[in-house]
Formats: C-alpha cells, structure tokens, sequence
C-alpha cells in the first residue's frame, strides 16, 4: 500500500508571479487556499482549479495543480462538467461577485440545486475590479461607482440567500483578514459531499477600499462577528460576554448576565440539521443590529449530481449489449456502401 505524502503550502504553490494589486484581499486568499489543500491531502495531479473573468479569476495560475481559466460566467459549467466526467477529481471554482452572480448567475443557482461536488470560493469585494470599478450584483442601494455616478437605484443579491433558495447544502463565509477561519471553512468545504459555497468578503484597496471595515477591522470584529461551529455556543464580543438566542421566531443578542440571561441561554449551533430556518437566519446577519456569522453556516447532507450521473451510467451500460461506440453501431442490420 502506498503510502500518503504529506504535503505542505509550498507544493500548490506555482512558479508564476503573482500580479495582484499589494494590498489585494486576494493574495491572502490564495494562501489561505494552498494551506487548505495541504491540510487535505489531496495530490496536485488529481486537483483542478477553475475560473472564469475578472481579478479573482487570474487564481488558477498560481497553483501547482490543473486549470482552466474560461469565459466569464461560465466557471460552475465547465466545473461540473470536469467533476461529472472524473468523478475522483478534487474541483474548486474560483469566481468574483460579478463574475459568479452576473453573468454566472444562473450557472451557480443551477449548481448548487442540483448539489454536484464542486467547491466554489465567492471572493466578494462588491464591486467590479477587473474593469475599473463598476457596481457589481452585490453593491449596496445607493452606492456611487464610475457606472453608478449618482448611486445605484437596485437592492443587491446576498449570496447567502441564493445558495438557501436553490436549496443548497453547504454555507460558509469569512474574511480575508481572518486567516484561520478562512483555512477552516475551506477544508470543511472540500470535505463535503456536494456543492459547497465558501463567500469570502475580500477587498479591492483600489476601487472599493474598506468596504468590510466595519466587520473586518481588529478595533470592533469581535464584536461585530460571530464565529460559528458546529455544537458550540453561538457566543461573540470582545469579552465572550455576549451571544444569540431566539425571541420568537428571530435572533436576537444578548449580554450574559444581564437581565438574568445565562450562558445556558445561549444557542448551540447545528450546522447539520435538514432545517434551513435558523441557517438562514445566522446568514442574513450583516454585522449592524446583529453580528455578522463567520464559520460553517450549513452542512447537511444530500444526494450528490456526479455520484448519481456515474451511478446511472454504470446501471445502463450494465443492462446494454455493447461497450463502444463500434460495437453500438455494427448492433442489428447493417449493410455496406460501395
């Protein structure tokens, strides 16, 4: 039996110069990246790396591993058709807000409803890079950009709420500033059967500097993020001193021991419970009245695209009188033109 190499950072790591702006969220991320390859185990031969357009998607090139950089939008397409055609490869789709919730849109809705087992890495910055700053799907109502001189007039998408109406399985999200965590969601992603959709809120130090300050900062993040897992206390701030609990049907936080609230109180996250409710819930904080949710929001189970694909072709051909193309052809009469 072979025996399993140990791989570190440096072995995903390809010899290409990295031409993102300094200061880019996405040099962190590409890091964050290779270390969580490392921690899987997972050979370069047998991973894939895929992209469409825009910064995030210059990605591929700096990894030790097969890639594909496509057209913008189409990253999920080409992912699942890579996943569905070798099923043992480890695929990870790399995409920009635009590139994945624009034009890709409806390939990334369809990927994660029908759960193929593909990783999709969201680099959110809320704004177009790439092409010079134009507002994305993501950019809140309001905001001025060079297509948007006097503020958008249109609620964005929250890629949280997409991933739970096309009933998808795993949720996680981080920020480019949170190293560990990012490396944590990531290896869990990969470890899950079906499509996973890691949302890492990055920023473009050029055209939309500071736009997760108000999170991502060291002065208040403590207190505006909470780091979920999986049968832990859903507890936060800088003291540890405050958590969430249900009134009614909606989240709520709340300080420990204050008005006579204890740590039982505080909710026990369940990452895997079939019901979305209080899923959906923790993803639609946004860091203001309550604190924005970091970590692994969702992890259920479900059948899985390419597993099912691979399972149907093998119970057809089984049932088939012929294994090629040639033997399919010459089946029944055939005659012979001269």
């Amino acid at each position: 039996m072979e025996e399993q190499k140990e791989y570190t950072a440096k072995d995903f790591k390809s010899d290409q110069y990295v031409r993102w702006c300094p200061g880019c969220g996405d040099h962190s991320i590409v890091a964050v990246l290779q270390r969580a390859m490392a921690t899987l185990g997972v050979p370069p031969h047998e991973t894939v790396v895929i992209s469409g357009i825009g910064c995030s998607s210059r990605l591929p090139y700096y990894m030790n591993a097969y890639g594909f950089h496509t057209i913008h939008g189409r990253a999920a397409a080409v992912a699942t058709g890579v996943k569905t055609a070798n099923p043992d490869l480890t695929v990870w789709q790399i995409s920009g807000d635009g590139d994945c919730l624009a034009i890709g849109g409806n390939h990334f809705i369809h990927s994660v409803r029908r759960n193929v087992d593909i990783n999709v890495v969201l680099m959110n910055n809320k704004i177009y890079g790439l092409t010079k700053g134009q507002y994305s799907p993501t950019s809140d109502r309001g905001f001025v950009t060079k297509s948007s001189p006097y503020g958008t007039v249109e609620d964005p998408f929250i890629p949280a709420e997409l991933v739970f109406g096309a009933r998808g399985t795993f949720f996680a999200r981080s920020l480019d500033v949170e190293m560990s965590v990012s490396q944590e969601v990531l290896v869990e992603a990969a470890r899950h059967k079906g499509t996973s959709v890691v949302e890492l809120l990055q920023n473009c130090v050029i055209f939309n500097n500071n736009i997760h300050s108000y999170v991502a900062d060291k002065e208040f993040r403590a207190d505006r993020t909470v780091h979920l897992r999986h049968g832990e206390k859903m507890i936060f701030g800088k003291g540890n001193n405050r958590g969430l609990v249900l009134d009614g049907y909606k989240l709520k936080a709340v300080t420990i021991g204050e008005n006579g609230v204890t740590l039982d109180d505080i909710l026990v996250h369940d990452a895997k419970s079939p019901d979305n409710f209080l899923h959906q819930s923790l993803a639609m904080m946004d860091g203001h009245e309550l604190p924005l949710a970091i970590g692994v929001i969702r992890n259920v189970e479900a059948p899985v695209y390419d597993e099912e694909v691979d399972r149907q072709v093998k119970e057809v051909t089984s049932k088939v009188p012929y294994s090629s193309l040639r033997e399919f052809l010459l089946t029944g009469e055939t005659w012979e033109v001269k």
